[in-house]
């Protein structure tokens, strides 16, 4: 396992808990914070014995957002130097008439880096959400798939406020999960709200005491560890998250039938069919690691340009 400094990675029961490990500063955000958790995911996706993840925080806040420390400059990643942007062994973006090369890896947003690799995951992922959740701190919750709220947990899409706009693709999950007219009433005022807003308005699935909070997640994560079939759930959660962005439901049928077809001949199936008949939990075989199906993955990647 990875040795890490600002998150703690533990794995139990088939189930991942990646604390966000800076309590003495909220798990404010910073640029090895982003690393490390790109590189927990990159761990989670490659064992098999993990089939969830659950992400939370010490202390009493989930992630008080970026970390403030560098006063003015927080948001010039050119002007800092903890590794906030990609600039490291990059071309400088900033062009000699001093316009700006967009399509520079230095220019990418961190926050964007940590909800695409989390989007990517092959294990589906729950958000144990404990205190504050500010700024990249609830957004990089959005590509998670499940979000479970304490009573003590807060909300806030602050960027106006500070003078900058909604990052980490955002723009793109926030409308998917809360509809369009909510999204943009909490990114316009900038305000910090409470829980049972975040339920209301569908960004969280359930509210619990602080101190129910980590065991309804674990008991969520258990239930898909002790049930489902790993390459089956890794399939189905990039089926679901792909087909939001498809312009037709013939895109969804043409994955559907070749994921049915690919699964219904591998030994998952034969042990999910025989195991219900026969009343018992299954063992089932496949390994997200060595049996995705052969069309997996069926989209191109997408580069940074």
């Amino acid at each position: 396992m990875a040795d890490f400094q600002e998150i703690r990675l533990e794995v139990e029961d088939g189930v991942a808990t990646l604390t966000l490990h800076r309590p003495e500063k909220l798990n404010a955000f910073t640029g090895r914070m982003m690393h490390e958790l790109i590189a927990a995911f990159d761990e989670t996706d490659a064992r098999d014995d993990v089939r969830a993840v659950i992400v939370t925080g010490a202390g009493r806040a989930f992630c008080a957002g970026a970390d403030l420390s560098a006063g003015a400059k927080t948001f010039d990643y050119a002007a800092r130097d903890d590794g906030l942007s990609t600039r490291e062994g990059a071309a400088n973006p900033v062009r000699a008439d001093g316009t700006t090369d967009y399509g520079q890896e230095a220019v990418r947003d961190g926050g964007g880096r940590v909800t695409l690799r989390i989007f990517e995951s092959l294990k589906p992922v729950i958000a144990a959400v404990n205190g504050a959740a500010v700024g990249v701190g609830v957004t990089m919750q959005l590509p998670m798939d499940m979000r479970l709220a304490s009573t003590e947990a807060r909300f806030g899409f602050v960027f106006a406020r500070r003078g900058i706009v909604p990052e980490a693709c955002s723009s793109w999950f926030l409308p998917r999960i809360v509809g369009i007219s909510r999204a943009m009433e909490w990114c316009t005022t900038g305000r910090i709200f409470g829980a049972e807003e975040a339920l209301a308005g569908g960004l969280v699935r359930s509210v619990h005491a602080p101190d129910a909070l980590l065991p309804a997640a674990r008991a969520l994560a258990r239930e898909i560890a002790e049930n489902a079939a790993p390459v089956s759930v890794a399939l189905t959660r990039a089926m679901l998250w792909r087909m939001l962005g498809a312009d037709h439901p013939m895109e969804a049928h043409k994955v559907d039938s070749r994921a049915i077809w690919a699964r219904g001949r591998q030994a998952d199936a034969r042990e999910g069919v025989t195991s219900f008949l026969e009343k018992r939990a299954p063992v089932f075989p496949d390994r997200v690691s060595a049996d995705m199906p052969d069309f997996w993955p069926w989209w191109q990647p997408r580069p940074y340009a």
